[in-house]
């Protein structure tokens, strides 16, 4: 078994500071929150174990908030699974984000584990990506090497650009720093919801994960919008934009549902893999998880009334 060593621990106050701290070590820094990844990669990954220093996230006030205005909500990319899962701020305006996030691992890695983590380390079947995609968020970054000059080196992009493949980030974490992420919290008519079905061993990878967010027209007859994240579908996190299009405009209907789940199963195509399921499973269990999804966030958008499922599993 390969031992992990470092020189320096550092726990900065302030992002400015923890960026010094990155380039002072010229590229052999890591950053780490939660370490739930980062320490697994460091002692049993490919390449060099070694590494100057470790700079650790988790004291920056600004990297652990969870807080709202004018209905645009801002999380901390140090934010823990079990700080989301504790918001009722989020539980009831994002609830998807809530949901997703309480059945990663078990008690103690949601303790520690970021949704930042979650997010850097570009997996295409975060659960917390998912559910962050359909929410439509934004991340901010701290690019190292100074680039969005006119911004401090500061800059907002749509979730998915932090994602090049499976396991490659647009993020280097010896240089840059994923600050926070930003989306609309849900309104009037307006509702979220996540399920995944998982192998029944537990704290076992996801087969598949669904995010869906919906907006209802004023008499809540039918699907003003709507926006679809499955995953894992393809090596980046992606929208079902076509099961989408097949439900915007439409009455609420189980025929309207399942015309959907018809889109969605010849638009979508995962594979197989031999970590979560055979790739026609899979496609089975995208309509599974939409006639799941779907009527419960269109019910909370009628009731304005939402409160987490299956929260805390592990």
């Amino acid at each position: 078994m390969t031992t992990q060593t470092w020189e320096h621990y550092y726990t900065p106050e302030t992002i400015d500071e923890a960026l010094g701290l990155l380039a002072s070590h010229a590229g052999n820094a890591r950053i780490i929150a939660g370490g739930t990844d980062l320490l697994i990669d460091l002692q049993y990954g490919a390449g060099d174990h070694h590494v100057d220093a470790l700079v650790d996230l988790t004291r920056i006030t600004e990297m652990n908030a969870i807080v709202e205005s004018d209905g645009v909500c801002r999380v901390g990319a140090a934010a823990t699974h079990t700080a989301i899962t504790k918001s009722a701020l989020l539980e009831a305006q994002a609830t998807c984000l809530v949901e997703s996030c309480g059945v990663v691992g078990g008690p103690q890695v949601r303790n520690v584990a970021t949704l930042g983590g979650n997010v850097a380390h570009a997996l295409p079947a975060g659960d917390g990506t998912t559910s962050l995609m359909a929410l439509d968020a934004e991340a901010e970054v701290l690019w190292g090497d100074g680039r969005a000059p006119e911004t401090g080196g500061r800059e907002w992009l749509p979730l998915a650009q932090l994602f090049k493949g499976p396991g490659v980030s647009a993020l280097d974490s010896s240089r840059d720093i994923l600050v926070q992420f930003r989306f609309k919290l849900t309104g009037q008519r307006e509702g979220t919801a996540f399920h995944r079905i998982m192998r029944p061993q537990g704290v076992a990878l996801p087969i598949l994960g669904c995010a869906v967010w919906v907006k209802l027209n004023a008499e809540c007859t039918q699907y003003e919008d709507v926006r679809i994240s499955i995953a894992p579908v393809a090596p980046i996190p992606v929208l079902a934009v076509d099961a989408a299009d097949a439900l915007r405009g439409q009455a609420i209907s189980g025929e309207t549902l399942e015309k959907a789940v018809e889109v969605a199963h010849g638009s979508l195509k995962p594979r197989t893999s031999k970590y979560r399921a055979t790739g026609e499973y899979r496609q089975h269990m995208i309509g599974t998880l939409l006639r799941k999804t779907l009527p419960l966030a269109v019910e909370r958008a009628r009731t304005g009334v939402a409160h987490a499922e299956g929260v805390g599993m592990g």
